[in-house]
């Protein structure tokens, strides 16, 4: 769930690749479960460089979807800021519809801030030869040539096959449609290993109370962005087989948010 440009946006793709995933990835083994999740989200710990000084909120996240008819995502992602500089409320509205195939995928992202409009993408990527090409009509009409990448269900199910193979580590390029919509980012995962309780396990409830999950940890790192080679931001979860995700950790460097399952 990244949050860019210190504007909170989340990756539907979180909750939730270079190679397409086949229209019968689902069917070989991975059942994605069509769920609509709340996660109450908090401040951990903020650095004096990033003047916040306070910050919680609320995300909604539905997905619905097969691989027969393909997925599609609403997200809600609201916050209220408290900073040195003044306080603010943002909402962000993403909607999102993914071919079963990954040959395509379609955005819209609305981003408000204190119930006022800020800024709006809206655009389709598809999967053409070597690449992945974007073609947006908000903010305004453009098309944008970037390397190849998975869309973001086509790479949670690569990471559930990846898991369930005994993979570890990798790394994996992916586009969301979030920022600019203008690039590709490069992910590298870490899978933990099947785990089927935890001591500190606030919102192991419903339906996954007692169900396996693994720990996973993924970096996003930006490959234009000259620097020191450290991520934009880093996303840690509990993951359950069929793709549900709680326990979120949010490490966008200055500042760290966690969101629990409610």
């Amino acid at each position: 769930m990244p949050i860019r440009r210190k504007t909170l946006a989340v990756s539907a793709g979180l909750l939730v690749a270079v190679a397409t995933m086949p229209a019968h990835a689902e069917a070989a083994g991975v059942q994605l479960a069509p769920h609509r999740a709340v996660y109450a989200v908090e401040l951990e710990e903020a650095s004096d460089r990033s003047g916040i000084t306070g910050m919680r909120g609320r995300i909604v996240y539905e997905f619905r979807g097969s691989a027969c008819e393909g997925y599609t995502t609403n997200f809600r992602f609201v916050t209220q800021i408290a900073a040195r500089a003044g306080g603010r409320v943002t909402d962000q509205q993403t909607t999102t519809f993914e071919e079963a195939d990954g040959s395509s995928f379609r955005f819209l992202t609305r981003t408000f801030v204190d119930q006022r409009p800020d800024r709006t993408i809206e655009g389709v990527a598809a999967v053409e030869d070597d690449a992945t090409i974007v073609t947006l009509s908000e903010p305004e009409e453009t098309e944008i040539r970037l390397d190849p990448a998975a869309f973001p269900t086509a790479h949670m199910i690569d990471l559930i096959e990846r898991a369930a193979a005994g993979e570890r580590f990798y790394e994996k390029k992916i586009f969301d449609g979030s920022d600019d919509a203008d690039r590709v980012l490069t992910t590298t995962v870490i899978i933990g290993p099947e785990k089927t309780e935890d001591e500190d396990d606030p919102d192991a409830i419903g339906a996954v109370a007692d169900a396996p999950f693994r720990n996973i940890s993924v970096a996003y790192f930006d490959e234009v962005t000259e620097g020191e080679g450290l991520p934009e931001y880093r996303i840690a979860f509990k993951m359950h087989d069929n793709g549900i995700t709680r326990s979120l950790e949010m490490d966008y460097g200055d500042f760290m948010l966690s969101g629990t399952m409610e």
